[in-house]
């Protein structure tokens, strides 16, 4: 069918024109839509252009300078409706990257999203970013953070990832700092060092550019006046961006960002673009470091509020504690006056007393209760006695061996037999000498009056974790754990058991010295104690 003049009809069908497509249905019969969409491309249009030109139509120029015109604005709106895309796209993201870094205050997580955003394809695509942060106690621009592939193969294998995976923007930050933060501060840990530069040193590219407050576009590094050799060396690329993050004036620190993968050129469109994006980091990375430090000083202060409140306790306990010692230690001396003097008359009336005096038998009992009361008295004035220990240093096996030998006696004398199994190279201890020794002798000549028909108690010393531990295994005295519990509460009583402050006040001593002191009852075991002694003053309350 002959063409000729086609862009010229009112109508064509369809299958006369070879431009006409799917979707295009309206074309055919709109010639206005059909000559500025269409017709400028057609074979037909340009072989018939030719044909008038050859002819010399007047008409023939005409048509070559409006298809030029048409031509160019078409070129021109393409351009502009990219260009438009490209900048609804970056708001998008923008925006999505704002509410990120301003709902954040945790630092890792804000740091990880603002290298996200520089070295993802979603984000501005730079290869490589590199993160340096103030350290003005220091006085140092120290390196802190780098994200970015260190060749070809890991770049595909990344890059694979974030395709396959098709996450936004704060997935793959999170992906990042759950996932790979580690490695990439390990991966780049010694150049991040190296990178470092003194604030102080006002000459150097990296500092003239954070005091200048601008981003700087860095071609030809390895011959670049400002750049220091080892410098450019050290990153490896020609080219690089120098974006500084400055929030209310305060320098927070620079971000180095490179294509040093793909090479491609960083242009004043990728400057800009990333410039929006610096301040919003900036000050998410202030308030993100303002925020760790407000934790930490409201810890301290937590911990400083914790640590009055335990002295005022302590304080308030330890004048009930003194107003016990003083009416304890009172009422002692008063009792133990006339108690010598009983006891005395009975010894004396005693030794004066035939051995068939029917009277010897009650002056006895005088005397063995009169013992009995001392022994009360002595407990309740070491109970006074036990509110202010005097600690030092000492060696605990020649402790354990002078308590066996001043009681062998007594325990050889009941049946009882002892063993003890001493620690090697033990530390010496920080403990009242005088507190503990009595503790173990309490230990050793329990009063408790359950006794089974296994005298023996077996003793041993170990060092452990920067502590001595003593083991008393007495499996003579059969007790539940209730009974043993209410044992050592002061001033307990029981029928059958006995009376008085031996285990209470032992317990008592220990813990005013900061002892750690367990007594574990087994009805057919026995009774295991332990003792656990600092090796330092350290460890003292």
């Amino acid at each position: 069918m002959n063409q000729k003049y086609c862009w010229n009809r009112d109508e064509i069908g369809q299958p006369d024109c070879p431009m006409v497509g799917v979707g295009d249905e309206e074309l055919p019969v709109s010639k206005q839509q059909r000559r500025l969409e269409i017709c400028g491309e057609c074979p037909a249009f340009v072989n018939d252009l030719k044909q008038l030109n050859a002819e010399n139509n007047p008409i023939a120029p005409l048509l070559t300078d409006l298809l030029n015109e048409n031509r160019r604005q078409k070129t021109q709106i393409q351009s502009l409706v990219s260009f438009l895309d490209n900048k609804t796209l970056e708001m998008r993201f923008l925006h999505e990257l704002g509410s990120v870094l301003q709902s954040s205050v945790d630092l890792d997580e804000v740091l990880s999203v603002a290298l996200t955003a520089i070295t993802a394809g979603k984000g501005f695509g730079m290869n490589r970013a590199f993160l340096l942060l103030c350290d003005r106690a220091a006085g140092i621009l120290g390196g802190h953070l780098g994200i970015g592939p260190s060749n070809w193969d890991e770049a595909s294998l990344v890059w694979g990832e974030i395709v396959q995976n098709d996450l936004n923007l704060q997935a793959m930050a999170q992906n990042f700092r759950q996932n790979k933060l580690s490695s990439e501060r390990a991966k780049f840990h010694d150049l991040l060092e190296k990178l470092s530069v003194p604030i102080a040193n006002k000459e150097h590219i990296f500092i003239k550019a954070l005091d200048g407050g601008r981003p700087v576009m860095v071609h030809g590094a390895f011959q670049h006046p400002d750049v220091p050799l080892e410098m450019a060396r050290l990153l490896g690329v020609d080219s690089f961006l120098l974006l500084p993050l400055i929030s209310r004036n305060r320098r927070i620190g620079m971000i180095i960002a490179d294509n040093c993968i793909t090479n491609r050129a960083i242009t004043e469109e990728d400057m800009h673009s990333i410039e929006t994006f610096a301040f919003p980091v900036a000050f998410a990375i202030e308030r993100a470091s303002l925020y760790d430090k407000l934790q930490v000083e409201l810890n301290r202060v937590t911990e400083a509020g914790k640590k009055l409140k335990e002295q005022q306790e302590l304080i308030v306990r330890m004048e009930n504690m003194a107003l016990v010692g003083r009416i304890t230690s009172s009422i002692a001396h008063s009792v133990r006056n006339p108690l010598m003097i009983i006891g005395g008359f009975a010894r004396s009336m005693l030794k004066n007393s035939q051995a068939s005096d029917p009277k010897r038998t009650f002056i006895e009992s005088i005397i063995a209760e009169t013992h009995q009361l001392e022994g009360v008295l002595d407990e309740i004035l070491n109970y006074s006695d036990s509110l202010y220990p005097t600690r030092d240093f000492w060696d605990v096996n020649q402790l354990i061996e002078a308590t066996l030998r001043d009681t062998a006696d007594a325990l050889t004398s009941l049946g009882y037999a002892t063993g003890y199994s001493p620690g090697h190279d033990l530390p010496t201890v920080y403990i009242d000498y005088k507190q503990l020794s009595y503790c173990l002798r309490t230990l050793l000549q329990n009063d408790i009056n359950s006794i089974g028909s296994d005298l023996s108690i077996a003793i041993s010393s170990i060092s452990v974790e920067g502590s001595v531990i003593i083991r008393i295994q007495d499996r003579s005295r059969h007790i539940s754990q209730t009974e043993l519990d209410h044992l050592l509460i002061p001033f307990s009583e029981t029928r059958d058991l006995g009376v008085g402050l031996g285990l209470a006040l032992c317990k008592t001593m220990l813990d005013k010295q900061g002892i750690l002191f367990t007594a574990v009852a087994n009805e057919h075991n026995g009774i295991h104690y332990s003792i656990t002694l600092p090796t330092s003053k350290e460890e003292q309350p």
